[in-house]
């Protein structure tokens, strides 16, 4: 008998339009999770389930072409970060080994016209491409609008929750930061101390990361309570998690906690695990909503742009003497 899942479940049934019956109801549910852990699964979430198995087939052909193929891709190459990443090549605990896990970055294909690209902004540049996989391009960019509608629809949800508009996010989504990473984490392995992790106890930096996992599992999420709690694979299901922005947006109210991965799959295969990271338009203002912030008392956090929140945290994480920041923030 399958075990009940330990993060909260939302249905999202007759909840993913605007005005929709279960709307109210849904983000009740979302409260709840974000005032939580700020983790929570969707079902019935309107992403073809044929379309993530055709991203995880592409990830396993990305993910294991030739050393010297990745390599010419890296993202060590792309003023954008985008690309392969290496194995070991990211540490997200200080007080960890290196993390067991290669990747691949993209994004949406924003016209070289576009102002953004013109000035060289994070997550607005080009993308890399091996030529083994011709079709990967038109695949990611489908797959990246499909989880692109449904965040849209989340940050909705989120609205409602707050007690705000229901479309009260929307002006803030002119030209989002979107990343698509593809995970491939190695088995654990054998005898590895309680410093070794396929993804380091981190949290992420932007707005809503929406995660698709294999059967495998290994996402751990810390509770509140500062206990860990497996986010097993459950068939039809995303995961998704609030980042350090939703906290800043809404002056505490709602969390960003702490996950990590460990591949410890009893059959030795690899994990595939492929996160997408919305954030807003670069520029949209990051301030506390409406009715956060108590009268006479100051915000937790001072007022930012989305694109400076994400520098913020880079540098806070990597090197204050860093002058640019990565494309977003890692998750399993």
């Amino acid at each position: 008998m399958p075990t009940a899942p330990q993060l909260p479940m939302l249905d999202l049934h007759d909840a993913l339009t605007p005005g929709a019956p279960r709307s109210a109801e849904v983000a009740r549910q979302f409260r709840a999770a974000a005032q939580d852990s700020g983790f929570f699964y969707v079902r019935r979430h309107g992403v073809p389930e044929a379309l993530i198995a055709q991203q995880f087939a592409l990830a396993e052909q990305l993910l294991t072409l030739p050393p010297a193929v990745r390599e010419a891709l890296s993202i060590r190459h792309s003023p954008s970060s985008r690309g392969f990443e290496a194995l070991g090549a990211q540490t997200l605990d200080a007080n960890a080994h290196p993390d067991l896990k290669e990747s691949f970055y993209c994004g949406l294909a924003y016209p070289e016209e576009h102002p953004y690209v013109r000035a060289g902004y994070q997550t607005y540049g080009h993308n890399q491409w091996p030529a083994q996989l011709p079709d990967a391009p038109t695949q990611c960019e489908a797959y990246m609008q499909a989880m692109l509608a449904l965040s849209r629809r989340l940050m909705q949800l989120m609205a409602l929750s707050l007690d705000l508009p229901e479309h009260y996010f929307d002006a803030a989504d002119g030209s989002p930061m979107v990343t698509l990473r593809l995970v491939r984490y190695p088995p654990h392995p054998p005898g590895a101390d309680e410093h070794t992790f396929g993804a380091g106890a981190h949290t992420d930096w932007g707005a809503l990361t929406l995660l698709a996992q294999d059967h495998h599992g290994g996402l751990e999420v810390c509770t509140p309570s500062g206990d860990w709690v497996d986010a097993t694979p459950l068939p039809g299901t995303l995961v998704v998690n609030l980042g350090d922005m939703i906290p800043r947006w809404t002056n505490g109210r709602y969390h960003s906690n702490p996950h990590r991965v460990r591949n410890r799959h009893s059959g030795g295969a690899a994990r595939y695990s492929i996160p997408f990271f919305y954030e807003p338009d670069y520029l949209a203002p990051i301030t506390p909503v409406p009715g956060t912030v108590a009268p006479g008392t100051p915000p937790l956090f001072e007022p930012c742009t989305a694109g400076e929140h994400l520098r913020q945290m880079y540098l806070k994480t990597y090197a204050p003497q860093a002058k640019t920041w990565a494309p977003t923030a890692p998750s399993p």
